[in-house]
Parts: structure tokens; C-alpha cells; sequence
């Protein structure tokens, strides 16, 4: 079991759901009750889900394997890139490129030249081969690929799972992890299909303190995974000398 607490996820607005009228008859089972004219998700769902989601983000974690976080919807992007940071995992927050996952040859050729591109401004090379003007274009370049590719630049291979904060927003980056078989974890309003991910968090995706607090949660699981596989990384060591 979790230690996450329903109170928390009251406090944080995690049971409003959206107008009735656009609600997914899917989400029917999550739905507590009807307020005016919002559903209410009942929290009592989310703990469950949340219960059986943490321990698996926990043991892809402890096998070593990176967990992709992705939020591109703006009022989320920087909680989202702060999470992922905490945990030095990879994500991606701004748009989602097509083929981010599936095309690997062309997004990996994207990696390289910027890569490359830092590593020769770093240096002082492309200072010492260029003017001004030149070097200042060449910075340009480094920033617009790293909108593009940097929360993602050190991503081996693909990985193990996929955490989404809006599976509405973000239903391509789903689409191509089942495309790969790559499971996903993926906060689940009143308004989306909660079939389409392997593990559907129910919950409101718009409240910033409910978002902050969801991370918080995937982000001490993919943590406790970390020191579980660094400590058995260390246990072979020991036993050797």
C-alpha cells in the first residue's frame, strides 16, 4: 500500500471533474456524484488506482529502466519538468514532436547535432571559427533544439513507462507508447477514456495544486525504484571483497 492520503487529494481539488455535459461514459465507475452541473470523482477510486500504479512505477524504476514524464498542457509544464528533474528522469513538455518515440533514427540524428552543437560551443570552437553573428545563430539553434529535444537528449532507448498528466492532451504521446507496448500511467478527468492507458489515475487534470500533488506521488515511486536497484547494484560489490 501507498501512504497516500484522501484528505490530501481533497485539499488538493483532485475530485472536480468537468461539466456532466462532456463527461465519458467510461468514467463511470469513477464518478461519486453530481454537483450543479460537475462530476465529482470519487477519491476513494483514485486511492486504488494510485495504490496499484505506485508500486509499478517503483519496480520499472528499481530495474534500472527510465520512466518518461510527459506534460506539454501549459499551466503544467514546469511542475512537470521539476518532477522528472527531481528524479533525473526524461520528459517532454513542450509539443509533441510525432515520431518523439517511433522514429527513432530521425529524433536520435536530432540528439547528435545538438549534442554536437553544445559540445563545440562549450568548447570554444565554434567562438574561434565563427563571427559574432555566426555563433549567435548557431546558439539559436542550440535553443530551438533543446525546446524540442533537450528533456529527452539523454533517453536510452525507449522506456519502461510513460507518466501523462493529460491524457487528452497528450493522447499522440499515449498513442505511440501503445504503438511500443510501453505501459502508461496517466491522470484520467471526468471527460476521457480511461481505457486507453494501462493504469487510469482518476482525478482533475487542471488543478495545479492536484497536478503538483499527483507528481509528487509518481515522483517518490520512481525515486524509491532508483535506490532500490542502486542498492542491489551495490550488494555484488560488497560480497565480493
Amino acid at each position: 500500500m501507498s501512504n497516500v492520503d484522501i484528505k490530501d487529494l481533497f485539499e488538493a481539488g483532485v475530485h472536480f471533474g468537468h461539466k456532466t455535459s462532456r463527461w465519458h461514459p467510461k468514467m463511470a465507475p469513477y464518478i461519486h456524484s453530481k454537483r450543479q452541473d460537475s462530476h465529482i470523482i470519487n477519491l476513494e477510486e483514485t486511492v486504488k488506482a494510485l495504490d496499484t500504479a505506485l508500486p509499478f512505477l517503483t519496480s520499472v524504476a528499481g530495474t534500472g529502466k527510465q520512466i518518461l514524464f510527459v506534460g506539454t498542457k501549459k499551466q503544467a509544464k514546469e511542475i512537470v519538468k521539476a518532477a522528472a528533474e527531481k528524479v533525473e528522469m526524461p520528459f517532454v513538455t513542450e509539443r509533441w514532436i510525432g515520431g518523439m518515440l517511433t522514429n527513432v533514427a530521425t529524433v536520435n540524428a536530432q540528439i547528435k547535432k545538438l549534442k554536437d552543437l553544445e559540445r563545440r560551443m562549450e568548447s570554444g570552437e565554434l567562438e574561434k571559427r565563427y563571427n559574432k553573428l555566426e555563433v549567435q545563430r548557431f546558439q539559436e539553434e542550440i535553443d530551438a533544439l533543446n525546446v524540442k529535444y533537450g528533456g529527452i537528449k539523454d533517453l536510452n532507448g525507449h522506456p519502461g513507462a510513460m507518466i501523462v498528466i493529460d491524457s487528452i492532451v497528450d493522447d499522440n504521446a499515449i498513442k505511440e507508447a501503445a504503438t511500443l507496448n510501453i505501459p502508461v500511467v496517466a491522470v484520467v478527468d471526468s471527460n476521457a477514456d480511461p481505457s486507453k492507458v494501462a493504469y487510469a489515475i482518476p482525478g482533475n487534470d487542471d488543478s495545479l495544486k492536484g497536478i503538483e500533488l499527483l507528481l509528487s506521488y509518481f515522483a517518490d515511486a520512481v525515486q524509491a525504484g532508483k535506490v532500490s536497484a542502486s542498492k542491489a547494484e551495490k550488494v555484488p560489490a560488497k560480497e565480493a571483497k
